[in-house]
């Protein structure tokens, strides 16, 4: 069997790849098409991402050419899948086939060897897709509505004509962009294809908005969030827990509901603060003026935050950052068993929170990474004999443990 690929098909074999997509859009397996590169505003003190990164629009024309590519791997890959007998599906002996049969193209022996990454992203991102149908797209990077309302319904045109198996397009979008697009202009991304946008709300505090330098108040993310679903967009806000610290954890709580009840979203989704090394907010927790909570205060966060929405949504828990992946529902309906989860992990006693947090955290890093570095499976190991033993340092070597597995943490 032959998998080879039609070299001339195309001038090029890649397409440009931002550096994220929601966990959702990882988890569909979403068509990624870099609209904009790295994020306009850039100067949120708990975000790693970006920073050292200009923001640039793209052209249209360059998009366009991006989603040709996608397209000509798309047919390329369907034509090799039927020749194999598989009628069109992916596996990964068609990706492997592939890749060995066009050395000119995936080996390092090719003639453009820097490209092969890029090359190779671009193939695995295609067949993903098509393993899944097809049906979802997510336009990168950081705030593609700030895109010119014309320019932005061109691609989203262009895209729809490209791959009319397509039925959900999704994008991240910053709250003060939206709050400055008409709801006109919002009904007719709706209208040309837009179907979801993910928003970082983060937190409903002004305090809290403007220690993180968040760039966007309160009243802007209402303004905003409520255009989009009155646009029909369905909306999906990410909230921060644990961001405001010790300082303001209860306002942030609070504040955070109170506007998500005014957007009346289609999706919460819960994203727990990790403080990696080098980011803004580190700052601030060496100089003492930002004091991060630990896990058990997260949680009792959590509670009082869900205990206090009052509005049609889906709370979903799907990032690693956070302990209790458990809490997840729809609201109303799904509260009181949300409620209970976050109850029954508190009412536990001391060692047992610390086995569970430490064991919740272990998973979650080897499931994304496969397994432990040496020098943090030590760690882990003596925090775990700390806890056997009932040793009275163990909450402390708990807390080194889950440092180190958490800077891992996306």
């Amino acid at each position: 069997m032959s998998y080879r690929i039609n070299a001339n098909r195309l001038e090029r074999w890649f397409y440009e790849l931002g550096p994220i997509r929601p966990p959702s859009e990882g988890r569909d397996r979403s068509l990624l098409i870099r609209a904009t590169r790295n994020c306009p505003w850039n100067r949120c003190r708990f975000c790693p991402v970006y920073k050292g990164q200009k923001f640039q629009y793209r052209s249209v024309s360059e998009i366009k050419a991006d989603i040709d590519v996608a397209r000509g791997l798309a047919e390329e890959l369907k034509a090799a899948s039927w020749r194999a007998g598989l009628g069109g599906r992916m596996d990964n002996a068609l990706l492997r086939g592939i890749i060995g049969d066009n050395p000119d193209l995936y080996s390092r022996n090719s003639p453009d060897p820097e490209g092969l990454e890029p090359r190779l992203h671009s193939l695995v991102n295609v067949a993903n897709w098509l393993s899944t149908g097809g049906r979802t797209a997510f336009l990168q990077d950081a705030d593609t509505p700030i895109m010119r309302v014309p320019e932005l319904l061109e691609v989203l045109t262009y895209l729809e004509e490209s791959f009319p198996s397509i039925e959900r397009v999704t994008s991240y979008g910053r709250a003060k962009t939206l709050s400055k697009r008409s709801l006109d202009e919002l009904k007719q991304l709706h209208q040309a294809g837009l179907t979801r946008l993910h928003v970082g709300l983060e937190s409903g505090a002004d305090e809290v908005l403007a220690f993180m330098d968040k760039g966007v108040t309160a009243e802007e993310h209402v303004r905003g969030g409520r255009r989009v679903v009155e646009a029909g967009i369905s909306l999906s806000e990410y909230v921060m827990p644990g961001l405001g610290g010790r300082r303001w954890s209860e306002k942030h709580a609070l504040e955070s509901a109170r506007v998500v009840n005014e957007i009346g979203p289609a999706f919460v989704r819960l994203r727990s603060l990790i403080v990696g090394r080098g980011i803004l907010l580190d700052e601030q927790v060496e100089s003492g003026e930002f004091e991060p909570m630990d896990e058990d205060e997260v949680v009792a966060e959590i509670g009082l935050f869900i205990e206090n929405l009052d509005c049609n949504t889906y709370v979903a828990s799907d990032q690693m950052a956070n302990l209790l992946w458990e809490v997840e529902g729809r609201l109303p309906q799904d509260k009181q068993a949300m409620l209970d989860t976050v109850n029954s992990y508190l009412s536990k006693d001391t060692f047992e929170r610390l086995r569970f947090c430490l064991e919740r955290r272990r998973r979650s890093f080897v499931m994304v990474y496969g397994g432990l570095p040496p020098g943090v499976q030590e760690e882990v190991e003596q925090a775990s004999d700390a806890i056997r033993r009932e040793a009275p340092d163990a909450a402390d070597r708990v807390r080194k443990a889950i440092g180190l597995l958490k800077q891992s943490f996306i």
